[in-house]
């Protein structure tokens, strides 16, 4: 794992190499005010002041240099200066002037994480970034390790990454941190767990399905269930998926990999919240007894499914887990999952389609993702399109005919689940990022974690 604590440390005056950050507007006037070297060199590198533009500028010395990076993001993005955590020599570096690090420290210790599992990554000594906000340092580096180990989990592949391997994150975690897991496992599904069994079951006997939960904290703190849908591998079941829908499939258990990250995140700060992570971890595969289209399944809580596409197994999966986590009533429940399309198609990768079923949640949810710089888009859970999921033989169907509204279906399917009376926020997150940016590489990413830790601890804070 990138040891993200060695680069950043508190300023103590120590010798570094100085980042100039600068605004467009503000490039003519910080020019004027250079020495006629550093005004050559600015011009020798074509540098006139457009956001990206960059350039080593020469020192007093010989071997004395600094770096110019013209940037339009604002002082609170945690991207101001991420294109420099491996863009720049190893060494130490602080802002110039009165530059504070601020959120900017995340992107700089996200651009140097690489991940390594499957090809030999050449060893490069850290990037040191200097801040005088001492208190802020231990709180990047964790959010930067959460993210970082959210896309290694996203990004290995499915031969690698099962419902075992979940189940020994989960271990890790609690040993790490006091808390104790509970696994549901095969056949013992069937009764407590019927569609978590149901969609697993085709999968080899090594990738049994299973619940797995970790409960952590004080259990007379509020209570907050975190669900993250577990699907390691989905080929759509006998609704089989089409080879180019199939190819990124590793990445249908990103809802877990937020989930584990999120209560990370939780545990580390020490909030005062009695943690409830549930991660439904199943392989949907293709066997002579996969379950089928027209079958009708029970659930945990007693509502019958007409299942009308196996390919839309995620929202089955968390059913289940839903009902358990309303059994222990818990003070709010936000669940994450690659769940549709047709967010994507609506939203592209960036947005996870949100749908809150409290305004006070939604509003505190909203603002923290505002404040983290990590972008929620807001959907409507329409009692309108309710009649969608109705079923001729069963409560409901999984999967509506015609396609409209699929997230918001989807997202109603799951309402279903959850009484009106417990705050709950559903992300539909991609957890992929197909073009790379500055210290987010194409592969897995974290979207709306930030915004979701960002909530809890302004709540329980």
């Amino acid at each position: 794992m990138t040891d993200f604590a060695a680069m950043l440390q508190p300023d103590r005056g120590q010798t570094a190499r100085a980042i100039h950050v600068v605004r467009p507007d503000a490039f003519d006037a910080w020019l004027k005010g250079q020495p006629p070297r550093v005004r050559a060199a600015v011009a020798a590198n074509k540098v006139t002041g457009k956001a990206g533009h960059r350039a080593v500028l020469p020192g007093d010395d010989a071997d004395d240099w600094s770096f110019l990076l013209v940037c339009n993001d604002p002082i609170d993005s945690p991207w101001r200066i991420a294109s420099l955590g491996d863009g720049l020599p190893e060494g130490t570096y602080r802002l110039a002037g009165d530059g504070e690090v601020g959120a900017a420290g995340l992107g700089w210790l996200l651009g140097q994480h690489r991940f390594a599992r499957y090809r030999k990554v050449e060893p490069v000594g850290p990037r040191i970034l200097l801040t005088r906000d001492v208190a802020a340092i231990d709180e990047t580096v964790r959010v930067a390790a959460a993210t970082a180990r959210l896309r290694d989990l996203v990004d290995t592949g499915a031969s690698d990454l099962g419902p075992a391997e979940l189940e020994a994150e989960a271990d890790t975690l609690a040993r790490v941190h006091g808390a104790t897991v509970t696994v549901t496992r095969g056949d013992a599904l069937a009764t407590g767990y019927p569609m978590i069994h149901i969609v697993g079951q085709a999968a080899s006997k090594d990738r049994a399905p299973r619940l797995i939960e970790l409960e952590w904290g004080d259990p007379a703190h509020p209570r907050i269930a975190i669900v993250g849908k577990g699907v390691c591998f989905d080929s759509g079941g006998l609704d089989i998926k089409p080879s180019a829908g199939m190819r990124l499939m590793k990445k249908d258990m990103g809802g877990a990999a937020h989930a584990l990250a999120l209560a990370t995140l939780v545990m580390q700060a020490r909030l005062p919240v009695r943690v409830h992570l549930l991660i439904p971890a199943v392989e949907n595969a293709i066997a002579g007894n996969a379950f089928r289209p027209g079958d009708v399944l029970p659930t945990r809580a007693g509502l019958t499914v007409e299942n009308t596409n196996t390919d839309a197994e995620g929202r089955l999966i968390l059913g289940d887990a839903l009902a358990k986590a309303v059994e222990s009533a818990p003070a709010l429940i936000i669940d994450f999952a690659t769940l549709t399309g047709a967010a994507r198609v609506a939203l592209g990768p960036d947005l996870p389609a949100t749908f809150v079923q409290d305004e006070q949640l939604a509003a505190d949810l909203f603002d923290a993702a505002t404040r983290a710089h990590d972008p929620l888009w807001r959907l409507p859970l329409w009692d309108g399109y309710d009649d969608m999921l109705k079923s001729d033989i069963a409560d409901l169907v999984n999967a509506p005919e015609g396609g409209f509204a699929g997230s918001i279906t989807a997202a109603l399917f799951l309402r279903r689940f959850v009484p009106a009376s417990i705050p709950w926020a559903h992300l539909d997150t991609f957890a992929w990022r197909p073009v790379g940016k500055p210290a987010r590489p194409r592969g897995g990413d974290a979207y709306g974690l930030r915004a979701a830790y960002t909530m809890l601890k302004t709540r329980f804070g």
